[in-house]
């Protein structure tokens, strides 16, 4: 990989939102006492429309984070955003866990509990109502969040579902920069 490709890279990795949502210690009882090892969740998001989270796995938590990190990073996926909110209300399932997502006018805020919060901010959505219904273990929690996004449509994809105009379902929509999968 050549210096100027490098460079690129450290700038696409240098403007990411980077947050660590749960981190949690195992012991493992062996002859000589307790040896401790430690999972990290975390999120990555460039603010605009693309998200990703990883799960990382290791005897000390700076390495934890930093595998999750890398992991997070191969994983990001672009969801369709309008004006700072979803396009439509959505429900997530995964598991015992289930998150209820919903649009918000101008001004709401982000209204989500921590694990689903981190996830928004990180995607940048500034206005959002959000339930966790069901279970709260973050783990599934987060993947609940992921299912619900990947239930997202834009208005276009959902007027090419339907094979109709984008203008005969929503008469006043202009086409706005709305980042798409």
């Amino acid at each position: 990989m050549s210096r100027m490709n490098r460079r690129r890279q450290d700038d696409d990795a240098s403007n990411l939102i980077e947050k660590v949502i749960y981190i949690n210690r195992v012991a493992k009882v062996v002859k000589g006492g307790r040896r401790f090892s430690f999972s990290a969740i975390v999120v990555v998001g460039d603010g605009e429309g693309k998200v990703g989270v990883g799960f990382g796995k290791a005897n000390e938590v700076p390495e934890a984070i930093r595998k999750g990190m890398e992991k997070a990073k191969g994983q990001m996926k672009s969801y369709p955003l309008v004006t700072g909110t979803i396009s439509h209300e959505v429900l997530g399932h995964f598991g015992a866990g289930r998150v209820l997502l919903k649009p918000a006018s101008p001004g709401t805020g982000v209204i989500a509990g921590a694990n689903v919060r981190a996830i928004m901010e990180a995607l940048g959505v500034h206005n959002v109502l959000t339930k966790s219904l069901g279970s709260s273990n973050p783990h599934n929690c987060v993947r609940a969040v992921f299912d619900a996004l990947g239930q997202l449509e834009s208005a276009e994809q959902y007027a090419h579902r339907l094979g109709r105009p984008v203008d005969e379902i929503l008469p006043n929509y202009t086409v706005q920069a709305v980042t798409g999968a």
